[in-house]
């Protein structure tokens, strides 16, 4: 019986290899218009991710917020290391310095121009984080934290979901900006916006989760 099996699936494979793909390429093309059509913005995976399928792109954001969550409360527990070794020579330090600094330029217009361009808000938080992390490894661990409290990092995160959260539901709901004339900054309704948001909770999102990691495990 295994060797039946086997055969069929050989068989499968082989009819998957051998019949061709009779989907028309005009086919591909007119959905891809029809998106920006609708969306508004020539960046048709963006339009996708924050209209089409804007209901999971929600639960997307609300996995990140558990994630840091969960390793806030799995890490409380923990002991902290009295001493954190990091790059005290100046080579590393310049070079992870500006390293961020391109990362944060990056992050910036990756979430400005994520609905022109290939972008958008995830892309533009990981850039986020990286900057911070680049940042967070050249720094005091006490410095770092300063800043996370000093500016209430932790309450934008917040509300960058809440925000995030309010705008998406208006969305699926019909309640729309104007698009705008198609491949201009002040483009594509709410997506922009959307973009920004969503920029905004992963960068201080991976802000929190790297302070937690230093803490708690020193640089890895």
């Amino acid at each position: 019986m295994k060797w039946v099996y086997i055969a069929a699936g050989i068989a499968l494979y082989c009819i998957f290899l051998v019949i061709p793909n009779r989907v028309s390429d005009n086919l591909d093309i007119a959905i891809v218009q029809s998106i920006v059509e609708d969306s508004g913005v020539p960046n048709a995976v963006t339009g996708i991710i924050l209209r089409n399928r804007l209901y999971d792109t929600i639960f997307e954001v609300v996995v990140f917020t558990i994630a840091v969550m969960g390793a806030r409360f799995l890490l409380a527990d923990e002991k902290p290391l009295s001493h954190i070794y990091q790059f005290t020579d100046q080579p590393s330090i310049v070079l992870a310095r500006l390293g961020a600094t391109i990362c944060s330029l990056v992050g910036i217009e990756l979430a400005i121009r994520g609905h022109l361009s290939p972008g958008g808000g995830f892309a533009a938080g990981v850039a986020g984080g990286t900057a911070i992390g680049l940042v967070a490894i050249t720094s005091s661990p006490e410095w770092m934290q300063a800043i996370y409290k000093r500016w209430n990092a932790a309450r934008w995160e917040k509300v960058s979901v809440l925000l995030f959260i309010i705008l998406a539901v208006m969305t699926m709901t019909g309640l729309e900006l104007p698009h705008g004339e198609l491949g201009t900054l002040l483009s594509g309704g709410i997506i922009p916006v959307l973009n920004i948001l969503v920029a905004i909770k992963v960068s201080l999102g991976s802000w929190a989760v790297i302070l937690l990691f230093i803490h708690y495990r020193g640089l890895l």
